[in-house]
């Protein structure tokens, strides 16, 4: 298994990224979040899981080892493989997972593409006892200023993937004007928005 990989970041796009490593680029599949601190050009150590097929060999890449650890634990469950162990991620943080499943929250499960009600209720029966209990309080209230900076998150992103920061600023202002007045997204969610506008 290849457990990292350390290098420069050669390319980034809306779904992974490469790594230089030592002149060979490894394609390295990512949530948006994980992507959003990645910036071309920089070094970066990136925490990774391979998944082996007969026709294919994979390597996803995580922003740390805690999120590695889920995605591998995800797919113990099953129905769930790797590209849905992702769009887990992508949507609910670790220790947001790890809240869904020991409360039973079966709504916050069925906001991930590919989960229904069932399946998100054999998630919770299998991985209840797996993925533990989370390691800080999600249900503390978010402090103001932890939630405003979402912008300056998906900018850096945007920036990160190869726009300039004019067309950064742009795609910000447009998701902030559709977003406003309505519960404020995931980061994830955010920076989608954000590419969607960027890519029309």
């Amino acid at each position: 298994m290849i457990a990292f990989v350390s290098g420069k970041v050669a390319g980034a796009g809306p779904d992974g990224a490469v790594i230089d490593v030592g002149g060979v680029g490894l394609a390295v599949q990512c949530t948006p979040a994980t992507l959003a601190g990645l910036r071309v050009g920089d070094e970066a150590h990136v925490p990774t899981s391979l998944i082996v097929r007969e026709d294919s060999l994979t390597l996803y890449g995580f922003a740390d080892d805690d999120e590695r650890t889920i995605f591998e634990l995800l797919q113990t469950a099953s129905g769930v493989g790797p590209r849905l162990a992702l769009a887990m991620l992508a949507v609910h943080p670790p220790n947001a997972l790890r809240r869904a499943v020991a409360t039973e929250d079966v709504n916050a499960l069925t906001k991930v593409p590919g989960i229904g009600k069932k399946g998100a209720q054999r998630i919770v029966l299998e991985l209840k006892d797996r993925l533990g209990m989370p390691t800080d309080d999600l249900d503390a209230p978010v402090p103001v200023a932890r939630a405003v900076p979402w912008r300056d998150q998906v900018h850096a992103g945007l920036t990160n993937l190869g726009w300039s920061g004019k067309e950064a600023d742009a795609a910000v202002d447009a998701v902030a004007a559709e977003v406003d007045g309505q519960e404020t997204p995931d980061l994830a969610t955010l920076l989608k928005l954000a590419m969607r506008r960027l890519s029309r």
